[in-house]
């Protein structure tokens, strides 16, 4: 795929999706631009892990459209798939690393897979990949020998092996602590401005991806119901966003579930 450096990274039109009967996605549309961060928050099942599976072919939309590179993925065969996704990387929520290869091994998996390269120049791009992480000196370690945050900065490494033009990255800050959170935070934006690449982070972490991200989509029942900068949506007026934004406990997404009379299922009322 020919990269076209005057339209859109990624920019999706009015796009819709099913289950069956079930509506996920409901007219979204969003547009990512090179060297772009954009975060997509919403609460559980609201459709941002479908949202990525439209955007990397593993589904495709009822409605609308979704242009990668500046081309139509719709009805991409396997073959035109293929090529697209050696142009995207993805940061799992958990790394997802190869637990029986090393780190270097990891790293060195896709180059392997995807590319007929002499070892020595596998060498010198891994090696690459893990200094820029901070983690050269681990390259001979197994997965279970490394922390948390250690992990992470693995399968970051692993993400962006290829040089992809765009990275996607799904709750990269899950079960960190807060030392960890912020190396990972501050590596995914050195890289994306070092890089240019253009990048979407699903995340229910708020205050650090505000902090991260140049635009902001907020997804709920399948629709965007905000969308701005990081300091626009701090000011956003719609409910959901400002439950979510505040972490309050009762509101649009209620703290009970619909039931009858709470007195008369305990006998005390008549």
């Amino acid at each position: 795929m020919p990269l076209r450096p005057s339209a859109p990274l990624l920019d999706l039109n009015d796009v819709s999706f099913s289950y069956g009967p079930t509506p996920v996605l409901q007219g979204v549309s969003l547009r990512l631009e090179r060297g772009q961060m954009i975060a997509l928050m919403g609460g559980s099942g609201s459709g941002k892990t479908t949202l990525l599976r439209l955007i990397g072919g593993q589904l495709q939309p009822s409605q609308g459209q979704i242009r990668f590179n500046g081309e139509s993925t719709l009805g991409f065969n396997h073959r035109q798939l293929y090529a697209m996704r050696k142009q995207i990387g993805m940061l799992f929520q958990f790394g997802a690393l190869f637990t029986d290869l090393s780190v270097y091994d990891n790293i060195a998996f896709p180059l392997r897979e995807h590319f007929d390269l002499p070892e020595v120049m596998v060498r010198d791009l891994v090696l690459m990949k893990l200094h820029a992480v901070g983690l050269r000196g681990a390259a001979r370690q197994m997965p279970h020998e490394l922390s948390g945050g250690m992990a992470r900065r693995v399968a970051l490494a692993r993400a962006i092996a290829l040089d992809p033009l765009l990275m996607l990255y799904d709750e990269p800050f899950t079960g960190l602590d807060p030392i960890s959170l912020g190396t990972v935070a501050k590596l995914i934006r050195e890289l994306n401005d070092a890089l240019g690449t253009g990048a979407i982070l699903v995340t229910h972490n708020v205050q650090e991806s505000l902090q991260l991200v140049d635009h902001v989509y907020f997804l709920s029942r399948g629709r965007i119901v905000a969308a701005g900068k990081p300091a626009d949506i701090l000011q956003e007026n719609d409910p959901f966003v400002h439950q979510f934004i505040h972490a309050e406990p009762d509101g649009p997404v209620p703290f009970h579930v619909p039931a009858g009379d709470y007195l008369s299922e305990l006998g005390l009322r008549p």
